[in-house]
């Protein structure tokens, strides 16, 4: 499998370069490219993926190569608009596309027992808390609106919040709140805190070494090649496995 690697600049595009080149899951560096310098239009060898690990800025001109080509893409980067989305649902009825806020598969199993803790404790409060390195720009991570939406999946009528306001910190019964540190160089740790009242529930991820991520995506990319086009996620791929 030969990957395509976007906003191999980055923090996360480098280490997918990385675990293309040492052949992780026999995967095989096409090259390693970036929309913003050109570079991504200026390729024109082999390859049959593309990853992007940049920023959403990218999402457009980077949905409209890979139709062009018709690659399978992976989107690993987080903020978009819902603009953006529209433009990745177009893209998938096309093409196979895979997108998450997160590649850890961890992850994805904890999105799993929150919808479990949440679902067994119906009245109880929730709380997410998410901490990353001070690089990291968008606020809240994908990944915690990802567990966000996970307990809202099992919560009729409950909304998700961001922080609180100062001068305001009741808590509404029905919201699921997410609070966000940035500090150091931390890869990314996520916590949910469920409290029934007579016992607390933590449930918490941590990113160790973001090879991690990269090792997802590369696995993420290899599933794609045995898809159809349409929309792919982590719940998907772990379905697969």
């Amino acid at each position: 499998m030969r990957v395509l690697v976007n906003g191999a600049g980055g923090r996360m595009g480098a280490c997918v370069q990385r675990a293309a080149e040492e052949g992780f899951h026999g995967a095989e560096l096409a090259a390693a490219v970036s929309v913003r310098d050109g570079s991504l239009e200026g390729f024109h060898g082999p390859a049959d993926c593309i990853i992007d690990f940049s920023d959403r800025a990218a999402t457009a001109p980077l949905l409209e190569y890979a139709l062009g080509r018709g690659l399978p893409v992976v989107i690993a980067t987080t903020g978009q608009t819902e603009q953006d989305m529209e433009q990745i649902r177009r893209a998938a009825e096309s093409i196979p596309v895979f997108r998450s806020g997160n590649m850890a598969l961890g992850v994805t199993l904890m999105c799993q027992l929150v919808k479990t803790a949440v679902k067994a404790f119906p009245s109880a409060q929730v709380e997410i808390l998410e901490t990353h390195h001070t690089g990291k720009a968008d606020v809240p991570s994908g990944t915690a609106v990802m567990l966000g939406e996970a307990a809202l999946a099992v919560r009729p009528g409950a909304h998700l919040t961001v922080g609180r306001p100062a001068g305001h910190g009741l808590r509404d019964e029905n919201e699921i709140t997410i609070h966000s540190l940035r500090m150091g160089n931390i890869v990314g740790t996520h916590e949910v805190i469920i409290n029934a009242g007579t016992q607390v529930l933590t449930l918490k991820h941590e990113a160790l070494d973001r090879a991690m991520f990269a090792e997802g995506a590369i696995i993420a990319a290899e599933f794609l090649l045995r898809q159809k086009p349409g929309l792919y996620d982590m719940q998907d791929l772990a379905a697969a496995l």
